[in-house]
């Protein structure tokens, strides 16, 4: 006996094992058969079938395949006391076996052959299949013949309100079952009423029931849509989505006898988009700090059903100057951190990675979408823009040819110099007195630039140069104090310094020429949007600040403070001024014609009379005569002829202008079905009163004053009279 019979040893057991694990296992993709077929059809039941007797089969095979040769071996070496637990030598290769090993394996194919091949079947499962039978047998038959649990449906009331008639149908109980998309996270819930608020896209599920029975029903919808109930038992239901807001009403078979059933409404509310709060940075546009080696951001976003959680930070580096700018864009997945409806995005920027450099602008800008299905709703945030000026250092603030690090440029108020001051007192203790002074002369530099402001409403010239001066920091550094020192010295004397002490103009340049042959009056025209009382007022604030300044100047904040407060209380006074001189402009009148005067000719003179306002077109004719119609009166209730024809007409030409324009088809239908519901006809005349045009104002009669005006009225007829 060689290896090459392994196969025809060990195959029947392998068929005996596949043929054993089929007969237990089968009752279960029965089972999952009935199941499937008792639920969900035919259909439903095929498919189940067939998967699982496939299943089935490979795992059976994938059983049988642990009758390998290792098993072979141990059954002959167990059934066949004259292997001498040498079975594994038949299946050795003749290259591997020494002489001693060959003549043993030519003494166990002796006795092989000799008798009979055993059987190495393995025995049936015969109790294991008869119960697994037994079992799916009783399962099967309970699932198949087990009645039908008669699920009760709870239906609401009907709320229309119909007369019984008999033989028509009309419905007397009902059930609106609304699913949301998956996408919001909202419960499945059932209301009661034929009315709803639901997202956009849910699913609605009608069930109603009518007595008598109909023999088919609809749905009718305002814009002449109708969708058919299908009968279920003694319901009736239907499945639609809910893409956009309508009306409807339900029309059973039958039932023309009886009114029209009234106008349901469905409302589909709309997904928001995100809304993004930036938290960090506070203003949009930012100046890079001293040491600054990234930039962190920080962006809140929610959502009324959830935030998508990654987002988009897109990049933009602005590099160059003038017209050779060059921009480069790249886009960052980001992720947040939070629940769903509430996120937060803090992506960190590192500016070298980025290639920022001095005189660079980086904006970036985060796209977030919502959890929306299947269409995400997307939306961005403002722009970020972090700028590095060419020049953070040093700038020339054209005060005395001073040179200061300063803040962006802007003007302190009265106010904040007064508090600066008295927290400059405060500290004095603190502060040695080059310092002090130092801050001090710091604050009349503002004071200084406060007074050149108010001043120019009064057309009063600049000081200084043509630049603006920025204003000082709330820190004087100490390596400025000796410059501070020379321009407090050169302020005490006066400054509306001569032009012949200023630095000369340069040759050439037309600013300079100006500056220096003639005067310009930019702000001088302001002062005369100012009364006389308002100027007067306001030079007494400027001569407070000039002493204030005068004081703070020279190192005496305490001083100062006095002339500070009343300066505030001026610029209070002016603040509230509300009396305005505009500039003289003479009327430019045609020319008198002397030969033409006192003569009483007329030629050429034409009416000048103003037109009057164009009459109604009759564009919203319809709305206007339906109000009227609806006037509250006795026999309004008794009223029947409406032109509820062209108002409808009017309202879908007019759809655009309309608030809610289903509001208008309910009020409309309602006073068609009941002419006579005075709260129906009152309920769209309202309506109809806000698209009617406001009517212009007229001119109301004076009264006569009572007895005594109509005695003086009377009086002065009867002077006019001959």
């Amino acid at each position: 006996m060689t290896a090459n019979k392994f196969p025809q040893l060990s195959q029947p057991a392998r068929k005996r094992s596949v043929a054993d694990d089929l007969l237990l296992w089968s009752p279960l993709p029965l089972l999952l058969t009935a199941a499937a077929w008792r639920w969900h059809g035919a259909l439903a039941a095929s498919l189940v079938g067939v998967a699982g007797f496939f299943l089935l089969t490979i795992f059976a095979w994938r059983r049988a395949r642990r009758f390998d040769r290792q098993w072979l071996i141990r059954q002959l070496d167990a059934q066949r006391a004259d292997m001498e637990d040498s079975a594994d030598l038949l299946f050795a290769e003749d290259a591997r076996l020494n002489p001693l090993q060959r003549l043993q394996r030519a003494r166990l194919q002796q006795r092989l052959a000799g008798h009979r091949t055993p059987d190495l079947r393995p025995a049936w499962s015969s109790s294991r299949i008869a119960a697994s039978w037994i079992a799916g047998a009783l399962a099967i038959a309970t699932l198949v013949f087990w009645p039908a649990r008669q699920t009760t449906t709870v239906l609401a009331p009907s709320t229309e309100n119909l007369p019984v008639v008999a033989g028509v149908p009309r419905l007397v109980a009902q059930r609106l079952r609304i699913v949301p998309p998956a996408y919001t996270g909202l419960p499945v819930r059932d209301e009661a009423s034929l009315d709803a608020k639901a997202p956009q896209g849910s699913r609605l599920q009608w069930t109603l029931h009518f007595e008598p029975q109909p023999a088919a029903a609809d749905l009718v919808f305002h814009d002449g849509t109708r969708v058919a109930l299908i009968r279920d038992g003694e319901d009736w239901g239907v499945i639609r989505s809910l893409d956009k807001s309508a009306l409807y009403r339900v029309s059973p078979s039958g039932a023309e006898k009886q009114p029209a059933p009234p106008l349901h409404r469905l409302d589909a509310l709309s997904d928001a988009p995100p809304q993004v709060k930036v938290l960090v940075p506070e203003r949009s546009l930012s100046l890079v700090a001293p040491g600054q080696r990234s930039w962190p951001l920080a962006f809140e976003v929610s959502d009324d059903y959830g935030v998508a959680p990654n987002a988009r930070l897109r990049i933009t580096l602005a590099q160059g100057e003038g017209e050779n700018i060059t921009f480069r864009e790249r886009t960052l997945d980001v992720r947040g951190t939070g629940n769903g409806k509430l996120k937060r995005f803090s992506p960190q920027l590192d500016m070298a990675a980025l290639g920022f450099s001095t005189g660079d602008d980086l904006i970036a800008q985060l796209t977030v979408a919502d959890n929306r299905a299947p269409r995400p709703q997307a939306v961005r945030s403002p722009s970020l823009i972090l700028r590095w000026p060419s020049d953070l250092g040093a700038e020339s603030t054209g005060l005395e040819g001073m040179v200061k690090k300063v803040m962006p440029a802007y003007f302190r108020s009265q106010r904040q110099i007064i508090i600066d001051a008295e927290a400059l007192l405060k500290e004095q203790r603190k502060l040695d007195t080059e310092r002090f002074v130092a801050r001090s002369d710091g604050i009349g530099v503002d004071q200084r630039i406060l007074r050149l402001r108010y001043g120019q409403f009064l057309g009063e010239e600049a000081e200084g140069g043509a630049k603006p001066p920025p204003t000082n920091d709330a820190e004087t550094h100490d390596d400025d104090h000796a410059q501070t020192q020379t321009e407090a010295a050169t302020q005490d004397e006066h400054d509306h310094a001569p032009a012949s002490e200023e630095a000369k103009p340069a040759f050439g340049a037309d600013a300079d020429v100006l500056a220096e042959f003639g005067h310009t009056h930019d702000h001088a025209e302001a002062a005369t949007l100012l009364d006389p009382e308002t100027r007067a007022t306001l030079k007494r604030a400027l001569d407070q600040m000039w002493q204030s300044e005068l004081h703070l100047r020279q190192g005496h904040p305490r001083q100062a403070l006095p002339y500070a407060y009343k300066a505030l209380g001026f610029i209070k006074q002016v603040q509230q001024a509300t009396r305005i001189f505009l500039a003289r402009v003479g009327p430019e009148l045609p020319p008198i014609d002397e030969a033409r005067r006192m003569t009483g000719d007329r030629a050429g003179l034409a009416r000048r009379e103003l037109p009057l306002a164009a009459k109604d077109t009759g564009v919203d004719a319809a709305p206007a005569e339906v109000w009227r119609a609806l006037a509250d009166s006795p026999d309004a209730g008794k009223t029947t002829e409406l032109p509820l024809d062209a108002l409808e007409r009017w309202l879908h030409a007019n759809e655009a202008r309309v608030p809610d324009p289903l509001a208008f088809v309910s009020a409309i239908d309602a006073v068609r079905r009941d002419p006579s519901c005075i709260e129906c006809r009152r309920d769209l005349r309202g309506l109809l009163w806000t698209m009617l045009p406001r009517p212009p104002a007229n001119v109301l009669r004076r009264s006569d004053e009572g007895a005594d005006g109509r005695r003086y009225l009377e009086a002065l007829r009867q002077e006019t009279r001959p």
